[in-house]
């Protein structure tokens, strides 16, 4: 799958996201080394601390599914925003908890335009168990 591929399953998954205080869809697709596609949405809740967040969500689910650290090659973000939509920072740290800081994140606008950052560059001096 392609980054406009991926970047296009991200905006499609947005209309599955539960939004009922924020009415701002996120969508999330994880691209796994092994080619598995995985979606996630954010998930609100009245609890505004209980949210979660698509990143967090397609993250999760692969490792509930059974991946592993290390296994994720590419995640796409995606939300009907003027400007980039970037994850959260919570999400960035996940990100930072699963991923290589070489990976690549693909975010986009309602124009359709793609940025493309590696995590490193989402998240410089993040904090992983190589620091500790």
């Amino acid at each position: 799958m392609n980054k406009e591929q991926l970047v296009e399953s991200a905006r499609f998954i947005m209309k599955n996201a539960y939004i009922p205080y924020s009415k701002f869809p996120v969508g999330a697709t994880l691209l796994l080394k092994d080619g598995t596609v995985i979606n996630g949405v954010n998930v609100e809740n009245v609890s505004f601390g209980a949210t979660n967040c698509a990143e967090r969500t397609a993250i999760f689910t692969a490792i509930a599914q059974g991946y592993k650290k290390g296994d994720f090659e590419a995640i796409a973000v995606a939300g009907d925003t003027e400007d980039f939509l970037p994850p959260c920072s919570i999400c960035r740290q996940v990100l930072a908890e699963f991923c290589s800081p070489e990976m690549p994140v693909y975010l986009t606008n309602r124009k359709k335009e793609i940025k493309e950052l590696t995590l490193r560059e989402l998240l410089p001096y993040a904090f992983t168990d190589l620091e500790m």
